[in-house]
């Protein structure tokens, strides 16, 4: 069994250096602890996954740039994810308005090669 996710659940991307927080916009019916449940469409970039600090793959264009610039020197850049599509191995057994719930071990992938992982939550008592 699975975490359901909720608003303010963090992020972390494997390439980020720093968590994000969740933002829910795909609905505002279903609440868990007072606050709108995640489903597998909460995956656009900024409106829903924000930055994660600096990014440290060279797979990003800023990034390989800079390290082009800097002679070779790893130079990380601000992590804004490009993400492709939504949330992975959803549970497909409980939906919100037809639309599969996000759960704790729910991925999401960014088009630099990083994956984007659920860290916390947000909440602390629906399990799917």
């Amino acid at each position: 069994m699975a975490m359901a996710v909720n608003m303010g659940a963090q992020c972390l991307c494997s390439f980020g250096t720093g968590p994000a927080p969740l933002k829910v916009t795909s609905q505002t019916k279903v609440l868990e602890e007072g606050k709108p449940a995640a489903t597998v469409q909460d995956a656009q970039p900024m409106s829903n996954v924000g930055p994660f600090g600096m990014c440290t793959t060279l797979s990003n264009p800023q990034v390989a740039s800079a390290t082009a610039a800097a002679l070779g020197v790893l130079t990380p850049q601000p992590c804004v994810p490009v993400t492709t599509g939504m949330w992975i191995q959803p549970n497909t057994k409980v939906l919100i308005d037809g639309k599969p719930i996000l759960t704790q071990d729910c991925k999401l992938m960014c088009s630099y090669a990083g994956q984007i992982t659920i860290m916390s939550p947000g909440q602390t008592k629906v399990m799917t």
